[in-house]
């Protein structure tokens, strides 16, 4: 897929090393997304023109990473209709319980997808499910990789009570 079908929003470059994450996982899928910084607070009008132009740049699903107040995939959500998915970012005193709290407290009428703190890998894997319902090569792909996950726990359960002579 050469068309971006997901958008990655961080506030801040600081946060490129977890976000990137999401991205690898688009790009063994071969999804193509693209990535920008753009601040809620510091650039609230570039983040709103992003939100609100995102469905005619064809993107059908939004990321966003922020850590600290983490107001980004809230502002994000309001200015549209696509689905949002924030990753809270660890940082600052709490260590990402405020971003995780300001990410999953939206008021009724905007809401977030909300996953782990630093949890851009499963962000990722949430948008590919979201994506799934219109791009059937997506949902193989999924299927596909929940097998091979269950298959190599299933192996590594097998050599372990190999090794402790347990087991069937």
């Amino acid at each position: 897929m050469s068309k971006a079908l997901v958008g990655i929003l961080m506030g801040s470059d600081s946060d490129l090393p977890v976000m990137r994450k999401a991205a690898e996982v688009f790009k063994e899928l071969g999804v193509a997304c693209e990535m920008d910084i753009s601040s809620a607070h510091r650039l609230p009008d570039r983040t709103a023109e992003y939100a609100r132009s995102a469905w005619e740049r064809g993107i059908e699903v939004l990321i966003c990473g922020a850590g600290m107040a983490a107001h980004l995939a809230g502002v994000v959500a309001s200015h549209t209709t696509l689905p949002v998915i924030g990753v809270p970012l660890a940082s600052g005193a709490i260590g990402g319980v405020d971003a995780l709290y300001s990410t999953v407290q939206m008021p009724p009428g905007i809401p977030v997808a909300t996953v782990a703190v630093d949890g851009a890998k499963n962000a990722a894997y949430l948008a590919c499910s979201i994506l799934s319902i219109k791009h059937p090569e997506i949902a193989e792909w999924l299927e596909q990789f929940r097998q091979n996950t269950r298959e190599a726990l299933l192996a590594k359960s097998t050599e372990l009570q190999q090794q402790l002579g347990t087991g069937s």
